[in-house]
């Protein structure tokens, strides 16, 4: 019997103290045409699913939460309650597509039945189809759920080619005798190094406590939210974004976070805020996956809680601080002190745990006013029955008072950040899509001039681009390599 962890059972009462929340993550294809037809996509995607266990099952709670839920096969199962078709409105573009994406989000995954949704989706412009796929929070966190999608592909479970691969397995105990052996000078090296762990975890799970609890600004970012949603997507070239990498000698994520941060100011600034150090407090999730678990279908995330700094003007100082206090919050532990009062939680009785979340849930949270989470996907090109997969993009939810998050995923040479938004308090999401988007240009037009400045050869203009960064366009996307010519 496969019972929910702590931390899965976690996203089910997250939803639970919010009637306008729902916590599901999703995931858009763009696929290039011509479309299948409605009943072979079904007899596909059936074949396929029986692969996946968690699509074939329900959830069963037990009475005062004496004992986690656990997971049961469904013996009603019905796939045709999970697949729908749906057709935009003329004239199938990024807008139309987008409205049907936050309206098919806006709605709770049915819990007597299993947490997953897919919808075939015609109708799309520049002869294009797409598939939503929308799955419960406590089945999958970022990584799992791409595994999953990746499992409705023709690539199957082919996860050779995703990137970045996941972490070494950590070390374990420091004490085991497998590790210090029967050597007493070895021993005390290894009472030390136990130490040393402990503190690591500890001063990490005071940190991430202490910003929790730190006093917050007052923001239009954070508070009630209503049922309805807004998504949209910001699409960049990879190419340009590990020109930057590059360039200032920072990670792949410094980059997206400080276009994010740069995003944020601007929206700010629209709403006559004036961003200070402490306005962007956001959620990082990082993953603690480890490479024998790297097919589960589960939550394996902590979290760190970095200052965004929307008060700097300058894109690359911006860049520099963003990964100033991301190795910050990593060297004090953030992330192990996380993971490890997760783990901690598993120690106690289930019931204990549940009805505390349950009593902090009924706490309005504040110090927190963004979700910025990124995970990896395929290097090479998808296909889905025959056809190039043009596109993916990540649909996170939003909850806790936060209203605005955004996924970002990298798929083959593209990639996306994908921003959920409340309807009603984030109207001006387009805004923080610009500003993400013009947020990378500016790094790569900076990481050129840094280029030129030290004696680098210039990099030549194309005359397709004028000079300036490309990115894909919004009305046709990239294409892999001989997706014209398929049929």
């Amino acid at each position: 019997m496969e019972q929910l962890t702590p931390l899965d059972a976690g996203f089910l009462e997250v939803e639970d103290s919010d009637p306008h929340v729902s916590l599901a993550v999703g995931a858009v294809s763009i696929i290039e045409g011509p479309a299948p037809t409605y009943h072979k996509f079904v007899e596909v995607i059936a074949e396929r699913v029986s692969s996946i266990p968690r699509c074939r099952q329900v959830l069963r709670t037990h009475p005062l939460d004496l004992r986690p839920p656990h997971w049961v096969d469904d013996p009603h199962f019905d796939i045709s309650r999970h697949l729908h078709r749906l057709a935009l409105p003329d004239p199938g573009g990024d807008t139309e597509l987008f409205e049907m994406i936050a309206t098919l989000m806006e709605r709770r995954l049915d819990r007597e039945r299993p947490l997953w949704d897919c919808c075939f989706i015609e109708g799309l412009a520049d002869n294009r189809w797409a598939v939503l796929t929308k799955i419960h929070h406590c089945i999958a966190d970022g990584i799992a759920t791409t595994q999953v999608l990746a499992k409705f592909s023709d690539n199957g479970a082919d996860t050779s080619d995703w990137a970045p691969r996941v972490g070494k397995k950590p070390h374990s105990n420091a004490l085991g005798l497998a590790k210090i052996g029967l050597n007493p000078l070895r021993w005390v090296g290894g009472i030390g190094q136990g130490v040393l762990a402990a503190e690591h975890l500890a001063v990490g799970a005071t940190e991430l406590a202490a910003d929790l609890l730190s006093r917050p600004t007052e923001s239009s970012l954070n508070g009630p939210v209503t049922t309805r949603r807004r998504y949209s997507a910001a699409r960049v070239r990879l190419a340009d974004m590990r020109e930057v990498s590059r360039a200032f000698d920072v990670t792949l994520n410094d980059v997206a976070l400080a276009a994010i941060t740069d995003g944020y100011r601007r929206v700010l600034l629209g709403r006559g805020e004036q961003p200070g150090r402490n306005s962007l407090r956001t959620l990082v999730p990082v993953s603690v996956r480890t490479a024998e678990h790297f097919n589960a279908t589960d939550n394996q995330v902590s979290a760190m809680l970095p200052l965004l700094p929307v008060d700097k003007t300058d894109s690359v100082r911006q860049l520099l601080l963003v990964h100033k206090r991301l190795n910050r919050a990593k060297a004090s532990g953030q992330s192990e002190g996380g993971a490890a009062m997760v783990s901690a939680l598993k120690s106690i009785p289930f019931s204990f745990s549940t009805w505390t979340l349950r009593v902090l849930m009924r706490l309005q949270q504040r110090a927190v006013v963004a979700l910025a989470t990124n995970f990896p996907g395929p290097r090479r090109w998808l296909r889905l029955m025959g056809r190039p997969v043009l596109e993916v993009w990540p649909i996170p939810p939003i909850a806790l008072r936060l209203r605005t998050g955004i996924a970002m995923i990298s798929y083959a040479d593209s990639f996306v950040f994908g921003i959920t938004a409340d309807y009603d308090t984030a109207p001006d999401i387009d805004a923080l899509v610009t500003g993400i988007e013009t947020g990378i240009a500016q790094l790569v037009a900076a990481s050129r001039a840094s280029g030129d400045t030290r004696g680098r050869k210039p990099r030549r203009p194309k005359k397709s681009d004028g000079g300036q960064p490309s990115k894909p366009s919004r009305t046709d996307a990239r294409r892999p390599p001989g997706a014209r010519t398929t049929a």
